[in-house]
């Protein structure tokens, strides 16, 4: 299933920073660090970023803020739900 944000370039969705960090905070609400919901933040922007591979390593050379390990630990060992996020 393609979500209505697939294949944005980044410009997109930095526009769309503001919304988007409204769906994390419901996304997310679950996670009790500030830092987990940062990198889920980081997660949903590279999943809807232009690219084929949506695995850690090319999504997170393609984010600014993108560091590979704390994006594999994120979606490896936080415990978040991943159904909202489909």
């Amino acid at each position: 299933m393609v979500g209505i944000f697939s294949g944005m370039r980044l410009g997109e969705v930095e526009r769309l920073r503001g919304e988007l960090s409204e769906f994390v905070a419901d996304v997310f609400a679950s996670l009790p660090r500030r830092d987990q919901r940062r990198w889920g933040a980081c997660y949903l922007r590279g999943l809807m970023l232009d690219g084929r591979r949506k695995s850690i390593q090319p999504m997170a050379e393609r984010l600014p803020d993108g560091n590979m390990q704390a994006l594999q630990q994120f979606v490896n060992q936080s415990p978040w739900d991943w159904l909202p996020v489909r």
